[in-house]
């Protein structure tokens, strides 16, 4: 019996429905690892035990390697999690994408801080250098990529930096090319990203560009963009998403989709809370509006076989999804592979299909 077989064969015991034999991890095999976003907790579920084994061949930390989690006080560290998950790779032969080393939210305040009050640059910047080694250093050869620097670039406005981030406000914008450089030298062979949400926006979109082509003018040791998929059933159209490719494309550089989903809703970045009759109600018509759109993407990642190296959904079902939280809480989304009860939905037999 193959491998695929025994998983399925195992499958039958976790799962109270039927599966299909078809693997998402088979089906991109020679293409590119395709991967899941998780947390240590969700690996004790069999059922997430299962089906990674079948579909999945890399997985990302939603939370458990960023700064608040694995140094919440300086020189003070918690890898429990983010070992739980790399073990758990290891052990079923995936790979595992790091995820994020310098981000303005979900780090601790410390680092911006020296003896109580506003940290120097120079403060600032070996904060940054010491996490880093002591994190990437702790992963060498077990994580082969990283998103090193995670959402810098301003939405809107004139600056093309998040100029209210406090990395920016206390060492400008050198800190994007300083983390770069001390990923790399903490371990020379990980692929190293700069990863960003709404990318396929034209201003953002120009904003991102202009800032990768600066870094990679200086010799910053960065191999890719990380292009958060958090998309919907209204955009990014076909044409925002093929110029997208198209410019990344043009930098020489890999291109990876890091947190994928598709949300049923409008995008909203600010948080408010539901209006009456807002919630949508999951049905075949929705299903089958998901799917096309899902089919849609799988479809133009194909036409950048050289340059798209990974996808990486942000969560395995929907039982479990941040866009149940965010930006409204408690309004319920349905934006993955797999319904509540692990079951394959339309997307992702779509997906299947776009790879034939």
């Amino acid at each position: 019996m193959n491998k695929q077989l025994c998983v399925l064969a195992s499958l039958s015991f976790t799962f109270n429905f039927i599966v299909s034999a078809q693997s998402l991890s088979g089906v991109f095999a020679k293409k590119y690892p395709i991967g899941a976003a998780v947390n240590s907790f969700m690996l004790k579920d069999s059922s997430i035990d299962s089906l990674f084994r079948l579909h999945f061949s890399s997985l990302t930390p939603d939370n458990e390697m960023k700064p608040e989690v694995t140094e919440p006080q300086e020189g003070t560290f918690h890898w429990k999690g983010a070992d739980a998950i790399v073990a758990f790779a290891q052990k079923n032969h995936l790979k595992v994408r790091g995820h994020c080393l310098v981000w303005h939210q979900q780090t601790p305040e410390w680092f911006f801080l020296d003896k109580g009050k506003k940290a120097s640059k120079k403060v600032l910047l070996q904060h940054m250098k010491e996490h880093i080694f002591a994190e990437v250093g702790r992963y060498k050869g077990k994580v082969y990529a990283w998103d090193v620097v995670n959402e810098a670039v301003s939405d809107n406005g004139k600056s093309i930096y998040r100029t209210e981030s406090p990395w920016y406000q206390i060492a400008g914008k050198n800190y994007i090319a300083q983390a770069f450089r001390y990923a790399h030298q903490a371990d020379p062979k990980a692929v190293l990203f700069y990863n960003d949400y709404n990318v396929f926006m034209p201003e953002k979109r120009m904003r991102v560009y202009f800032m990768l082509k600066e870094l990679l003018k200086e010799g910053v040791p960065m191999q890719g963009i990380g292009i958060q998929g958090h998309w919907s059933l209204y955009r990014p159209t076909e044409k925002e998403l093929r110029e997208t490719l198209r410019l990344f494309a043009s930098l020489g550089l890999k291109i990876q989709i890091t947190e994928m989903d598709v949300s049923l809703y409008h995008w909203e970045k600010n948080e408010r809370t539901m209006r009456t009759g807002e919630q949508i109600v999951w049905n075949d018509s929705i299903a089958k509006v998901q799917a096309d759109r899902y089919a849609m993407f799988f479809h133009m990642f194909n036409e950048f076989p050289k340059v798209i190296s990974g996808v990486t959904f942000w969560g395995v079902a929907d039982n479990r999804t941040w866009l149940d939280h965010y930006p409204v809480e408690g309004r319920k989304n349905y934006p993955l592979l797999f319904d509540t009860l692990y079951r394959e939905k339309p997307a992702f037999h779509a997906v299947i299909e776009s790879q034939r």
